[in-house]
């Protein structure tokens, strides 16, 4: 876990290691403050203020040395760390981005938004201390005993002897508040996805009332995770007054038995400025402690952050380029060879089985089916968005899986059921298409997908602004966005999944009837619950239970009397009573 994290410091190593470099010179200069004055103490004799101006001098000049060491080192901590922090979200985002659709299942989108949030500041503010505390600590621990051994080796052993009983109380609190900050971050993750969800379908949950019941959902999560926080908090709270009681029980031996000493010694064995300086050590000592008390704290919250984020930095993707892939697609044919796909390797049911079938390049194939009937399934196949289980899909003619990923996917267009625009101007979505396409090819695939006259009716025209998620136009608006931004990639293969549902019969037709005069040599793969929006295609594909159960044309389809004529009836005759 170390090691792969370790990789996001990258440019910040400098400031990383300089950090350590520079507390060592301050612990130095905080160890000799103390040893000076016991000097000064000693020398002062009431008759002169020389000893005090000599040696005020000389704690002036390393109090200032060490401020600035201080400061620099704060400074170089706080480089170091905010720059890893922001090459770990850049490291986290980017590996998400090669991640295939099982790999983003398998860990959920609300784990991954808590690890890119949450895990990465609990780690940051963890490295933060860790690279001053990890040297000042120890540092200030061994300067610390060293000084007060040169002072006095027996009074000494006082602070030696309560480190290991503070060890081991650290170390039992560490033990029991793990586990608890391990189901805590899960629980983030329940936490999120609440949150999540609610906003996403914020129109549902007020369309139906559902507001309190929401917010009683998400209140039953918070309260989990503030729980299971107050009970770790409450372990962690021993940590301080364990502590104090070991630290000040030292510091009151070593007052009580050095004035003893003094005393029955008449200083000729321990001097009033030795035990100052032996005080003011313990005191440096006990905040050693709360140093390393700290980083414990830290160090407990941050470790389960730290093996989340490791565990998705080295989570290799499911989908991945083979070396040296084919880098050009031939045409748009697609075939399925014994295809069978099931989304994880443990179920035991396929969504697809079995799959045979050829489509040449420039048909247009309509595919229908009834819910649940995989028909999603099948086309996400076609530009890797998941892998087959069993057989092969070929594109070109060669696998799927022999073609580099990005000149695959350049080739394949898809608009998906869940259309999805982005935060800026229609031009800026459109162009998600080709980043390099003017402004009359924007007009021309808008031309194609309808959507110029709605466009030219906005204030602004292509110039309006989009909402996150597209809010501020209709469904239909949305899906003809999609279909010109799709279109403007020039691919081999167009996929529409549904992608008319929500324009009228009329939209649709004109649609098609462009997609038919302009674009002819791309493959068409249309997916619609509508039979007018297929009937007219070269070939129909009728799914049942994730199995071919009709293939043909229209006017086959309907001789044949299956599945297809069946709800072909069915829907002609709705549309007779409706009108």
């Amino acid at each position: 876990m170390i090691k792969t994290l370790a990789k996001s410091v990258r440019e910040y190593k400098k400031p990383a290691i300089l950090s350590p470099i520079l507390v060592s010179c301050e612990v130095i200069l905080e160890c000799l403050l103390p040893f000076v004055m016991a000097s000064m103490i000693d020398e002062m004799d009431g008759t002169s203020m020389r000893p005090i101006i000599k040696y005020g001098i000389i704690l002036i000049v390393l109090a200032m040395l060490s401020l600035y060491f201080g400061y620099a080192a704060a400074s170089a901590a706080a480089t170091a760390a905010t720059g890893f922090a922001e090459n770990l979200r850049k490291d986290l985002f980017y590996k998400v981005q090669d991640y295939g659709f099982a790999d983003i299942d398998s860990f959920s989108t609300s784990s991954l938004v808590t690890r890119l949030t949450t895990d990465v500041a609990n780690v940051q503010n963890a490295f933060q201390m860790i690279i001053r505390g990890v040297v000042r600590a120890p540092l200030m621990l061994v300067f610390s005993i060293v000084m007060s051994m040169m002072i006095n080796v027996k009074m000494s052993f006082i602070f030696i002897a309560i480190m290991p009983v503070l060890g081991i109380a650290l170390f039992m609190i560490f033990k029991v508040v793990y586990p608890i900050f391990k189901r805590i971050f899960k629980k983030y993750d329940a936490l999120n996805n609440s949150v999540q969800e609610n906003v996403a379908g914020i129109r549902v949950v007020k369309s139906f009332v559902r507001e309190r019941y929401e917010a009683q959902k998400f209140n039953a999560a918070s309260e989990d995770v503030r729980a299971e926080f107050t009970r770790a908090e409450k372990i962690i709270a021993f940590n301080n007054p364990i502590m104090v009681l070991c630290m000040y029980t030292a510091m009151f031996l070593v007052s009580f038995l050095g004035a003893k000493l003094i005393i029955n010694t008449r200083g000729s064995e321990f001097t009033t400025g030795e035990l100052s300086s032996l005080t003011a050590y313990g005191v440096q000592i006990l905040m050693a402690m709360m140093v390393f008390s700290m980083m414990f704290v830290m160090c407990s919250i941050a470790s389960e952050a730290a093996n989340r984020i490791a565990e998705v930095l080295c989570h290799e993707s499911t989908l991945t380029s083979p070396e040296n892939g084919v880098t050009e697609v031939p045409d748009g044919s697609i075939t399925f060879d014994h295809v069978s796909f099931k989304y994880s390797e443990r179920s035991k049911k396929y969504a697809l089985a079995d799959i045979n079938v050829e489509i040449k390049s420039g048909e247009t194939i309509g595919i229908v089916g009834g819910t649940g009937s995989s028909k999603s399934s099948l086309i996400q196949l076609i530009p890797r968005l998941y892998d087959v289980s069993e057989g092969r899909v070929l594109v070109g003619g060669r696998d799927v899986r022999e073609y580099d990923l990005v000149k695959l996917r350049d080739e394949v267009a898809v608009v998906l059921q869940k259309n999805v625009l982005f935060a800026g101007t229609i031009k800026e979505n459109l162009r998600w298409g080709d980043p390099n396409a003017s402004d009359e090819e924007l007009e021309r695939v808008c031309k194609l997908a309808q959507a110029d006259e709605f466009i030219r009716q906005f204030p602004d025209g292509y110039d309006t602004r989009i909402e996150q998620g597209g809010t501020n136009v209709s469904g239909g608006q949305k899906q003809r966005l999609t279909i010109a931004r799709a279109l403007l990639k020039k691919p081999k293969i167009l996929i529409l999944d549904d992608s008319t549902s929500a324009v009228d019969t009329r939209t649709d037709a004109l649609i098609r009837k462009a997609f038919a005069e302009e674009i002819p040599d791309t493959t068409k793969l249309i997916i619609a619950q509508r039979m007018s929006s297929v009937e007219h295609a070269d070939k129909i594909i009728v799914l049942d239970g994730g199995k071919i159960a009709e293939v043909g044309t229209h006017e086959e389809l309907m001789a044949a009397g299956g599945i297809y004529r069946e709800t072909y009836d069915s829907q002609t005759r709705g549309r007779e009573v409706a009108s």
